[in-house]
This record gives C-alpha cells, sequence and structure tokens, in this order.
C-alpha cells in the first residue's frame, strides 16, 4: 500500500492536499446553496467575471487573489442590482454580466503578450503550487465562510424553499441573496488558485449534488460534500502522480465522477426500496386473510 502514500511524502503534494481539502470545505458550504437554488449558471458567470481583475491585478504586478476579490464585488453587486429590475429576468441579467466582464478580461489580457502563462494558470488552476502562505489565506476564508454559512442559515434556507415565507418572516430575501453571492464569490476566489475558473464547479456542485440523496439535511450535505470533496482532491493528486496528468483537471474529473456514481448507487437503491414496498404484503390484506383462516 506504499503507492497510497509515497506522493504525500513529497512536500508540495502535501500542501495541495491540505489546499484542496480547505477549498472543499469552503466550496461545500457554498456550493450546497447553489445546488439547492438552482444557481450553477451564476456560479460559472461569477468564476469567469474574475478575469478583468485578475489580469490588472497581474498587469501591474499586485496580488492576483485581491484583484478576483475586487471583481467577485463588482459581479455581486451588478447581479443584485440587475435582479431587481422588474423587466429584465435574472438570467438575462446574469448572462450579459459574464459576457461583459470576461470580454473586458480578454481585452485587458491582449494588451499584454506575457500574460498566457498567468492566463493558463487563471483558467486551468494549479494545485501544485499552493505555498504556507496560501493555505493561511485558505484557512481564513474557511472561517469566513463558516461563520456567514452559520448567521445566515436561517435565512439562507427561508430564501432556498420559500422566498415569500422568508420576507414574511422579516428575513430580508434581498439581502440573503446578496450575502450569499458574497459567499459564492468567496468561495470561487478560494478556489480558482487551486483548480481554475474553468473547473471550480467541479468542486462547488459536484460534491453537494452528489451528498444531496445521502443527506438528511442541509447541515449533513455540507459535511459530506466537504468530505467527497477531500477525497476527490486525494484521489486526484494521486492518480495525477502516476498518470503525468494536470492535477487540478484530474481532481475536478474525479468530484464529478463521484457525483455520477452516487447518482447510480441512488437510484439503485431507490428502485431496491420501491421494490420491497411493492412485494411487502399490506396490513390490511394480511389481517383479513388471517380472520378468514380462522
Amino acid at each position: 500500500m506504499e503507492w497510497l502514500t509515497v506522493p504525500f511524502e513529497v512536500t508540495f503534494v502535501q500542501r495541495a492536499l491540505w489546499g484542496g481539502a480547505l477549498v472543499s470545505a469552503i466550496c461545500a458550504l457554498a456550493g450546497t446553496w447553489v445546488v439547492l437554488r438552482g444557481m450553477a449558471f451564476l456560479g460559472d458567470a461569477m468564476s469567469h467575471g474574475l478575469l478583468p481583475g485578475i489580469a490588472v491585478a497581474a498587469l501591474l504586478g499586485g496580488n492576483l487573489m485581491v484583484g478576483a476579490m475586487v471583481s467577485a464585488v463588482v459581479m455581486t453587486a451588478g447581479v443584485t442590482a440587475l435582479g431587481s429590475t422588474p423587466r429584465l429576468s435574472q438570467d438575462t441579467g446574469i448572462g450579459l454580466l459574464f459576457v461583459g466582464m470576461l470580454s473586458l478580461g480578454v481585452i485587458i489580457v491582449s494588451r499584454s503578450q506575457s500574460f498566457a502563462v498567468d492566463l493558463t494558470g487563471f483558467l486551468f488552476g494549479d494545485v501544485l503550487a499552493v505555498r504556507q502562505q496560501d493555505l493561511l489565506v485558505l484557512a481564513a476564508a474557511l472561517l469566513a465562510a463558516l461563520a456567514v454559512s452559520v448567521l445566515g442559515h436561517r435565512a439562507f434556507l427561508a430564501l432556498a424553499f420559500d422566498s415569500r415565507k422568508a420576507h414574511t418572516l422579516g428575513l430580508r430575501p434581498r439581502l440573503a441573496h446578496a450575502v450569499l453571492l458574497g459567499l459564492l464569490g468567496l468561495a470561487i476566489v478560494a478556489s480558482f488558485h487551486i483548480v481554475g475558473t474553468l473547473l471550480v464547479l467541479g468542486l462547488l456542485i459536484a460534491p453537494p449534488a452528489a451528498a444531496l440523496p445521502w443527506a438528511r439535511s442541509v447541515r449533513g450535505v455540507m459535511v459530506l460534500a466537504a468530505l467527497l470533496g477531500t477525497l476527490a482532491t486525494f484521489g486526484g493528486l494521486l492518480l495525477s502522480w502516476y498518470l503525468s496528468t494536470a492535477a487540478g483537471a484530474t481532481v475536478a474529473a474525479l468530484a464529478v465522477s463521484l457525483f455520477f456514481v452516487s447518482h447510480v448507487l441512488s437510484g439503485l437503491r431507490d428502485r431496491r426500496t420501491r421494490q420491497v414496498h411493492s412485494t411487502a404484503p399490506c396490513p390490511k390484506s394480511t389481517e383479513r386473510s388471517r380472520r378468514r383462516s380462522s
């Protein structure tokens, strides 16, 4: 069984595993609400909308994560503002922001011929390049995401299932939606360095979607999603080591594969449950047969 531990004896692979585990926990907290509310397109738009801030930060020699956070704030504010426009559907507003921010990012990138490598890292991530200070930033982001999730859990829960009831209960659904967008932005900003913006949905959506059929509560979905994301990180790094594949893409692909495995197993479980219920004798008919025999 040494083949399971040999890759993780290397320092940068150990940091990659810790980074992936922290990102999995952050994505589980935000991704659960994304899955429950059907906000996958919004997550995709948010991830691609980070490009202008990152491009500007790279060209100016600044911190890429700060640039990504600025873009995330702009996207969050834009989605919130357009969502309150009665003549414009939310999907239309998100799509316009998505294309606008992505186009702006490409325009900025096109002004520099030396940004191609950084752009590749932005799109596909570099989990093996995680540094010690990155782990500290991810740990701080996890604490912030956990605090937001705990404080806003009641409002998020009401918003996910009945926004009108949330308004009746005085939970301010518009504010809760804006905070939820901020949580989503935090998860994406924290994750893009690991798997890139093109693959971030793999950790943001796949683990919560895989956990949904097996958990009995929202908190249960979050915990199981974090575990599945960590498992995908471990397995992805292991496969990447021996197959010489891109680590971030392998992690994301394995996370999606776990979703399909979960979907198939839950389908088999539901089919077996229906068969058991269909073949089980009805209590009333059993009682009647006993009376007739007596």
